[in-house]
């Protein structure tokens, strides 16, 4: 999975994330969301109708959609598999970071993108 290099290098010495403890759901598939993150440690899974579809790490972002299209339901279900340390990213903020930082917008379409043919493949096995 690409990791946002340009979004952990922005975000390494902030004091602006929300801790997460193993097993806790970040995101629920179906609710409303405003927020991505990034994640700045620890290890969260995605789930989409209850079956595990990726493991996200440090530099990996989640919750990218909401921000794409506000006000939408969670295409899946996020829970720390560990410990978990996320800077949350606002519209605002995400404007700001893709103002001053235009590799960050590419950076979060190629996730989009592999997310996406990743997906695709597991849907292809079904």
């Amino acid at each position: 999975m690409p990791k946002t290099k340009s979004a952990i290098e922005i975000f390494k010495n902030t004091t602006n994330y929300e801790t997460f403890p193993a097993g806790a759901t970040i995101l629920a598939e179906g609710a409303p969301g405003k927020v991505m993150y990034l994640i700045k440690s620890g290890q969260v899974e995605l789930c989409c109708g209850g079956k595990p579809v990726d493991t996200l790490g440090k530099g990996d972002i989640l919750g990218e959609m909401a921000i794409l299209e506000e006000g939408t339901e969670r295409s899946a279900t996020a829970k720390a598999l560990t410990e978990c340390q996320l800077v949350p990213i606002d519209v605002r903020r995400f404007e700001f970071l893709i103002q001053q930082t235009p590799y960050f917008a590419v950076e979060v379409m190629r996730i989009m993108a592999h997310r996406l043919r990743h997906m695709n493949k597991l849907a292809a096995k079904d």
